[in-house]
């Protein structure tokens, strides 16, 4: 499986900030050809958006659209843009890191008001395990065990870690735990973490390379992970969190940015997602799912687990989440993972 290495992210990083201190954030850029636009992104949804792109250029719209790529783990990818990486569209794991370029003046404060709520990939928390599961992990009380070595992104600068964990924690609230209860499990999970890499695809490329017998990672990273040939099964359980990937233009992006948000919304756009692993938006009618290689049962590729929470309606939003669990001195995880001296 092709996947940049951190070295090779912060290489592009970097390079991208020097050329933003030339240019504006957004704007895009003309050539002979069309019009050159900057995606910054975290790192997972790549291969989704590599297809829409194509299918977008296959579009009066997209004719002649070039893209500038630079993707990274979610929130470091988000406070480079509010430091000045161009970007005319962002693609984010949580919306707090859009809603840090509203404060920043980047982003218009009515991008999340469309019936999508300004969310464009939608996936799933799963355990993605050795081929044949040989530690036999089937649900979220498997990796508190003695001898299971845990591989999951850091909150710290991850998204996909915030969702890992909060997924976690909700499986003990949600079956009738108490916060004390939650506090105990995740004290027990994060003495089984063998790495905390700084983003979902980093943590991917850690377990890949053998680290940990469980890796707790979007189901789009497994689906896309076995369509490039990698020997790992993995494990949706009974009870999991819904995850929503929120994407905006900027203001100052060039118009066909707008037009390439458009065209992901619609069901041929969520298609394209569909078919590397992400489940359609429930806002986006009409959608195709088909057969989708790589998943457990291609041709029911999206099964509903018993029980799905999510960030609204069982934690209030990112605002009380972060505030709760994030909060750089008093949050429940910050101080776990301080504990746990894996921070």
């Amino acid at each position: 499986m092709k996947i940049r290495t951190r070295k090779t992210l912060t290489t592009a990083l970097a390079l991208a900030l020097s050329a933003a201190v030339l240019s504006a954030c957004g704007g895009g850029s003309a050539s002979e050809d069309g019009t050159q636009l900057n995606l910054v992104g975290f790192a997972v949804p790549k291969a989704g958006n590599n297809a829409a792109q194509k299918a977008f250029a296959a579009t009066p719209e997209g004719k002649g659209v070039t893209w500038k790529e630079s993707y990274g783990a979610s929130g470091d990818q988000s406070r480079a843009v509010a430091g000045g990486l161009a970007a005319d569209y962002v693609h984010f794991s949580v919306t707090p890191d859009v809603t840090r370029l509203v404060d920043a003046g980047l982003v218009a404060k009515d991008w999340d008001q469309g019936s999508n709520k300004g969310i464009v990939t939608d996936s799933v928390v799963v355990l993605v395990v050795r081929e044949g599961n040989p530690k036999k992990i089937t649900g979220w009380d498997d990796l508190v065990k003695p001898g299971v070595g845990i591989v999951t992104p850091n909150p710290g600068s991850s998204g996909a870690a915030r969702w890992n964990i909060l997924a976690a924690w909700q499986h003990v609230v949600g079956a009738g735990g108490s916060e004390a209860d939650a506090t105990d499990v995740l004290t027990k999970l994060f003495g089984n973490v063998e790495a905390l890499p700084g983003s979902g695809r980093d943590a991917t490329t850690a377990f890949q390379g053998g680290t940990g017998d469980v890796l707790i990672s979007y189901e789009n990273e497994a689906i896309l992970a076995r369509q490039n040939g990698e020997k790992i099964d993995y494990v949706v359980p009974d009870d999991t969190l819904k995850i929503e990937n929120p994407a905006a233009v900027t203001k100052d992006a060039d118009p066909k940015a707008k037009d390439f948000l458009d065209f992901v919304l619609t069901p041929e756009g969520q298609e394209q997602y569909v078919s590397k692993g992400f489940r359609p938006l429930d806002s986006v009618e009409g959608v195709t799912v088909g057969e989708v290689e790589g998943a457990n049962d291609p041709a029911d590729p999206f099964p509903t687990p018993a029980k799905l929470y999510t960030v609204d309606g069982d934690f209030g939003g990112w605002e009380a989440i972060n505030a709760k669990f994030f909060d750089e001195k008093k949050g429940i995880i910050t101080q776990l993972l301080a504990e746990s001296g894996k921070s």
